[in-house]
Order: C-alpha cells, then structure tokens, then sequence
C-alpha cells in the first residue's frame, strides 16, 4: 500500500515508492527474518532521487534539440558589396582588349596598334638615339628566368592591370622608375603575344596613342637568336 504523503509526487517517484515496497513484501515471503521498515525519510529520499534524475533527462533531450537545431540552420553568409576601384576597370579594359584584338586581328589596318617584326626590333635595340619605350609585359619571374630584349621595362600586365590607370607617383613607388609619357611610342611584347596585345589595348583605354606591339614576343626573339639582357 503507498502511502497518502506519496499522492502529491510525480508519478515516476511513486513508481519508484511502489517497487520498493513490492521489495519488502517480496523479502518477507521468502522469510527473511529482518525486518524492513519503509519510512517517510526514505520514501522521501527516493522520491527526491527519481525527480533528479527525471530532470537531468528532461535537461539531456532539450540539449540534444539544441544541437540538432544549430547543425540545421542555416549557413550565415558574408554580404558581397561590389566596389568600382581602378584595377577592376582596368581588369576590364584588358578582357575588352582580348576580344576586341582575337575579333578583329591587327595585322592588314584592321587594328590601330602598329606592329613590330623580329627584324623592326633588331634596329630599335641597335639605335642608339630611339625614343621608342619597350615594355616586357611578363611578369618579374619570368624575366629572371629567360632575361628579356636589351632597353626593356617591366609592366606585368596580369598582376598590375591598372598600372597605365594610377597616379605617376603611384607607378613610380610601385616600379622604381617613371612611367613612359603619353607622347612617348611603346610597343609591347610577352611570351607569346596575348599578353602583350592586351597590354597594348590596356595603354591605349587609358589615354596612350602611339602603341605598338610585337605578336612574336618573346619566344620568336629568342628562338630567332635576338639579344638577351639580364
């Protein structure tokens, strides 16, 4: 029989009062011969233990449905804000460059660059009262690797796209050395002539007019026994 103290508890704590006191019952039958007293203490105590145990339960699933909530949320992702700085126009102004050259070509007065042979090259190293600036459009590895045309200036076009957009002093802190004026002639050349077709229409977005080109670059000069300067 359970107690009337016990009709106020939760129900696993009379559970728990009931199997202790079929567990008396059960010792007696089997003749024992000590007693055993159930008290109030002890029915208060075990009451007091399943109610604990009930409620660091209840606290384990609410954390498990708070973990499973975290993991299913959904990712936060970072705001993108476009901003218009010089590099990307001139990023831009190579990519219409590209195009616009594969497009129409250069050679027969369909482009408006001039375009330099190995031979036209081979006279302008040797003059030595040229007023033509030579940009190796490569970038500085490269031309430790290989040296580059005797007179040339170094302008990567891929990794300082902007270069022919930025301040002078800028260039100048950037480079060591001034930049070729707007009245100078340059002619551009690379490895293979894509970079330097590129160069060339990047220079001329940005104001320059007297713009030349040497589509074999580097590798015709080379293979064709030009000069090297390290």
């Amino acid at each position: 029989m359970i107690p009337r103290a016990t009709t106020n508890m939760s129900a696993p704590a009379r559970r728990s009062i009931a199997r202790l006191s079929g567990a008396a019952t059960q010792s007696a039958s089997f003749g024992s011969t000590t007693p055993i007293t159930i008290t109030s203490a002890s029915l208060r105590r075990a009451a007091a233990a399943q109610q604990a145990q009930s409620q660091q339960q209840q606290q384990q699933q609410q954390q498990q449905q708070q973990s499973r909530s975290f993991s299913t949320a959904a990712p936060v992702r970072p705001k993108v804000t476009a901003v218009t700085t010089w590099t990307a126009r001139a990023t831009e102004a190579v990519e219409r460059s590209r195009a616009r050259a594969y497009s129409q070509g250069v050679e027969g007065g369909k482009g408006e660059n001039k375009i330099w042979e190995f031979e036209d090259m081979q006279k302008l190293i040797e003059d030595p009262k040229r007023e033509v600036v030579i940009v190796d459009a490569r970038e500085p590895g490269e031309l430790i690797q290989t040296g580059h045309i005797p007179g040339a200036i170094n302008i990567p076009i891929t990794t300082s796209p902007d270069s022919f957009f930025i301040s002078e002093d800028e260039f100048e802190d950037r480079f060591g050395f001034p930049r070729p004026s707007k009245d100078s002639e340059v002619v551009f050349y690379c490895k293979a002539g894509v970079r330097s077709r590129g160069a060339a229409g990047l220079a001329r977005e940005a104001g320059w007019e007297n713009v030349g080109e040497y589509p074999g670059s580097w590798l015709d000069w080379a293979a064709r026994g030009g000069k090297v300067e390290h």
